[in-house]
């Protein structure tokens, strides 16, 4: 808030120093950011590029590093973005499991199309049951497109 003229003994219009802080450049910097985090934040997310379904569940919380399985919709599964054949995905669930030192193994994040059947996503939890999976997520959008 500026003051207006002071006028003292003798002295014509002096003004008091400004008392407020400029925001201005402060927020620049914060919209600047904001904007950095904007267009990094869908690189960030790694993996196939699946459609998947929405759901209305609240998102897990995290600790420690999952599998990411992925099926795209060609029915191709891939093992933390490395593509596998289907015979390899019980060896390979098997060998982490076995690595693993969580107690019902690994966690692990399915992403599978929205367009395969259910039979084909059926199988692969099959083979994540049979290795010793037990903490297995389905990942999907949200109501909001995010996931």
């Amino acid at each position: 808030m500026a003051m207006g003229p002071i006028l003292a003994s003798g002295r014509r219009g002096r003004r008091a120093p400004m008392s407020e802080i400029n925001v201005t450049p402060m927020v620049d910097v914060m919209l600047v950011l904001l904007i950095i985090f904007m267009v990094t934040a869908p690189l960030l997310a790694s993996g196939v590029q699946v459609d998947v379904p929405e759901s209305k569940a609240a998102p897990l919380e995290q600790s420690g590093a999952p599998i990411a399985l992925s099926m795209n919709q060609q029915g191709e599964i891939y093992l933390d973005d490395v593509r596998i054949e289907p015979a390899q995905l019980g060896t390979l669930l098997r060998q982490r499991v076995a690595a693993s030192r969580e107690e019902g193994g690994p966690r692990l994040f399915l992403r599978a199309d929205r367009a395969l059947d259910y039979g084909s996503v059926n199988r692969v939890m099959g083979e994540i049951n049979a290795a010793g999976i037990r903490k297995l997520s389905l990942v999907s959008t949200g109501a909001d497109g995010g996931q």
